[in-house]
């Protein structure tokens, strides 16, 4: 069993209490990627009536983008842009968004966060909903990207036939992604 603080309200905590939590915290963050590999892979069988499962999707999102040479965190934003399909059945971007939002630039989680109004463009007509949605945003210094994120990796990755790299593939880059955060407010007290 791991040593444990004593406090029962945080107001009574002591330094060598955070110590000691950090010490385990430290342990625990090491953990994340493959805490991630193995949610994603929860999306595996799961097709929701799509012509192919979400974990193929999202391997084929990110396929599509590593083949297009586009660098390792955009390619773990585009392999975990739908992880939040399973927690977040009416918010999946937002789940995506706060899982890689430490770790990532913020062109890039401004594309994971919006790219449901963007790949509305696509199908929102279909479900009653207004396609050109993603037009609010017309003016934002990120909307070319998304949209071109949608377009090229997103929407295109639902083809059974096509090239789709297995998850051994991506475990590198994401394992260093989430190595250390970039943007968070608990940065300086890990680098301490």
């Amino acid at each position: 069993m791991n040593a444990r603080a004593n406090f029962v309200r945080m107001q009574d905590s002591t330094q060598q209490d955070w110590q000691l939590i950090g010490s385990e915290f430290m342990q625990f963050s090491k953990g994340l990627p493959e805490r991630i590999i193995k949610h994603l892979q929860i999306l595996e069988g799961d097709y929701g009536g799509f012509p192919i499962d979400r974990y193929t999707h999202s391997l084929q999102t990110a396929t599509r983008a590593l083949k297009d040479g586009r660098d390792d965190e955009y390619v773990v934003c585009a392999l975990l842009h739908d992880i939040g399909d399973t927690l977040g059945s009416f918010n999946h971007p937002d789940i995506a968004a706060a899982i890689l939002k430490p770790f990532v630039s913020e062109e890039n989680l401004w594309m994971v966060q919006n790219h449901g109004i963007f790949q509305g463009y696509y199908f929102f007509h279909h479900i009653g909903l207004d396609k050109n949605m993603r037009d609010q945003f017309k003016d934002h210094p990120h909307f070319t990207r998304t949209a071109e994120f949608c377009e090229l990796y997103d929407n295109p990755a639902f083809d059974a036939k096509a090239e789709t790299l297995p998850m051994s593939e991506f475990e590198p880059m994401v394992r260093k992604l989430f190595a250390s955060p970039r943007n968070s407010i608990y940065k300086k007290a890990l680098s301490e």
